[in-house]
């Protein structure tokens, strides 16, 4: 068997010595960006969170007039076929506006007849309050019945 030679090394406190500018040339290689990675990260939590803010308050608009839009499509297409009156068939579109919470009057509402067509437009306005800036939708749904 191989017999290696070993030489004890007196023990001592290892001190790992650095030169004095040390410390201050590795700071001054960062260029005083110490805090940049906290300040970026609460710059894109802000994004974020006013991201998210504006969806909450913007997206249940848009998705209520979508759901009236499609209220006055068919309408529009059962109007020859029920008969309605003009004052029904906007007293329908305004009940449809209510159900989906949109400020819709009866005076927005627009009803003529061409032939045996049914032509229903509606032009309102809704306003979303984000506390810093009013944004305000203009929506103009309209329809026309097709004659089989």
């Amino acid at each position: 068997m191989f017999h290696f030679a070993t030489r004890e090394i007196p023990h001592q406190d290892s001190v790992l010595v650095m030169p004095r500018d040390a410390g201050r040339a590795s700071a001054s290689k960062l260029g005083g960006q110490r805090g940049s990675g906290r300040l970026k990260l609460i710059i894109w939590l802000v994004i974020l969170f006013v991201f998210g803010y504006v969806c909450v308050k913007v997206v249940p608009v848009l998705f209520d007039s979508y759901q009236f839009q499609d209220a006055v499509l068919s309408t529009a297409r059962l109007a020859p076929v029920n008969r309605a009156s003009d004052d029904e068939l906007k007293k329908t579109i305004v009940q449809a506006a209510e159900d989906n919470n949109l400020p819709v009057t009866a005076d927005e509402v627009t009803v003529t007849h061409k032939g045996f067509n049914v032509e229903i437009s509606v032009d309102y306005s809704v306003t979303v309050d984000l506390r810093v800036y009013q944004w305000t939708f203009h929506f103009h749904p309209d329809s026309t019945s097709a004659a089989i």
